[in-house]
């Protein structure tokens, strides 16, 4: 039963004590019934916009769902994507030492500031050049 088929319910019922109608209590009682109608029949048209809206909202999420993957791919597969490829170095700062991961690129840089303790490091990459030539002395082959 609906909010305005719940109020004509209790119209009838009003109706079906048959009131005097000249008395205030039965006006208040009236006005209350008409009332609950107008909030019933408001109530009913918000419920309508709302479906309306939710039907539109799913929609947009479809269309947009679409244009994500026209637009991006299957990027959610990684197949692309190998962990290996980045590299990374851990650094130990002298003064505080604090351990930083450091990507290839900032190592390239020369220097950085310890976020830490605001030191500044400073890499020398010709010597790690100048070992790679001679042979390295870690007995790894993938120098």
């Amino acid at each position: 039963m609906t909010n305005t088929e719940k109020v004509a319910y209790i119209r009838g019922l009003t109706e079906g004590l048959e009131l005097d109608t000249d008395k205030k209590e039965v006006k208040v009682l009236n006005a209350i019934i008409d009332l609950l109608d107008d909030i019933a029949l408001t109530l009913a048209d918000i419920e309508a916009d709302h479906e309306e809206l939710a039907d539109q909202l799913d929609a947009v999420d479809e269309d947009l769902g679409t244009l994500e993957d026209d637009f991006y791919g299957d990027e959610d597969d990684d197949e692309d994507y190998d962990a290996d490829d980045d590299c990374y170095y851990e650094v130990t700062c002298p003064a505080c030492n604090e351990t930083l991961c450091l990507t290839e690129d900032i190592i390239n840089e020369g220097h950085i500031d310890c976020p830490n303790c605001g030191e500044n490091l400073e890499f020398d990459l010709e010597s790690l050049e100048d070992e790679d030539e001679e042979g390295s002395s870690c007995g790894c082959e993938q120098h």
